[in-house]
């Protein structure tokens, strides 16, 4: 398994049922907007708060689940809140890390695509 996945490939997958975890380590305007459906939410990475709240949910997480995760507010090789959040994820034995590949931002790369999202409540 690769440590990235396309977003074409990542709603191919939720199109078929399919449901690994899905977290997004961005800003919250941006989970507000629009997200990926069923995506967590732990506010960015970048952040010790954000960090903080992504390990903690991760403690209840079978260290075999597979996560995708993601943010989205800028290209992602640009981005302050992927690598982080990776790095931890890691460092805690979870062996099925994705990274949603994006290379514009969210909104071109994943809702103007007619890619399933949600806005937060």
């Amino acid at each position: 398994m690769s440590d990235v996945i396309q977003p074409a490939g990542l709603a191919k997958e939720l199109g078929k049922g399919l449901k690994p975890e899905i977290a997004c380590v961005g800003f919250d305007v941006l989970y507000r907007t629009a997200h990926i459906s069923g995506a967590v939410y732990h506010g960015p990475a970048s952040t010790p708060e954000g960090l903080e709240d992504l390990k903690k949910w991760a403690r209840a997480v079978p260290r075999g689940q597979r996560i995708v995760l993601y943010c989205g507010c800028c290209p992602m090789d640009r981005c302050p809140n992927i690598r982080p959040a990776f790095e931890a994820l890691k460092q805690m034995g979870f062996t099925r890390l994705q990274i949603l590949s994006i290379p514009q931002d969210f909104e071109r790369d994943w809702v103007d695509k007619g890619f399933p999202v949600e806005k937060a409540r």
